[in-house]
């Protein structure tokens, strides 16, 4: 019988295998890099807004507390976007000749509220509740970081699941004025606490 492959042809299908085999891992590899970086999660990027708000001027220069915009934050799921009846309470007296403020001033005439672009978006099988989060004394800062110094906000943490897991499994570490009782610690791990 005639031998149809020569000699060194299982080495060579060897060495394809092995290659292939490679080739997956690194993809792999590559794929979770990739994920836990942070331009995957856009951080660091700020998104164009429709008036270019300054959180540096607002809330660091003025020092508006952040409640004074985002209202539900202490008590509701979301700590939602200002009215544009909130500016105007202000921006009807000040800054009236902007042009920067012609879409607000626009917005306030026609009742057609402002469309913002969201900055911090988690999936829709997350659910994320401010308000729990505040009254357990999580700060503002800790997941947006300084808004107080931005002039345009942007990401800066990734707010992906492994991020919040970290502070979930260990909040004593991460933010040491919050107090978890023993028995909620192995809770604060469970999965329907974000996702139900």
């Amino acid at each position: 019988m005639t031998q149809l492959f020569r000699p060194g042809a299982n080495r060579a299908l060897g060495a394809v295998f092995a290659a292939a085999a490679l080739a997956f891992v690194l993809t792999i590899v590559a794929g979770l890099i990739i994920v836990r970086s942070g331009p995957f999660w856009n951080v660091g990027s700020s998104i164009p807004q429709p008036v270019p708000f300054s959180h540096a001027v607002h809330a660091g220069e003025l020092g508006m507390d952040c409640r004074y915009c985002h209202s539900g934050v202490e008590t509701a799921a979301t700590a939602g976007i200002p009215a544009v009846e909130t500016c105007m309470g202000c921006h009807s007296q000040v800054w009236t000749a902007a042009s920067a403020l012609a879409p607000l001033q626009a917005s306030a005439a026609t009742g057609e509220p402002l469309a913002w672009n969201r900055v911090h978006r988690l999936p829709d099988h997350v659910r994320f509740h401010h308000g729990i989060h505040v009254a357990s004394g999580v700060g503002c800062a800790t997941c947006h970081g300084d808004v107080a110094r931005m002039a345009e906000v942007r990401k800066v943490e990734s707010m992906s699941m492994s991020w919040c897991l970290d502070c979930h499994r260990d909040p004593h570490g991460r933010l040491p004025s919050v107090t978890v009782p023993p028995d909620r610690l192995a809770q604060l791990e469970d999965c329907s606490i974000c996702h139900y």
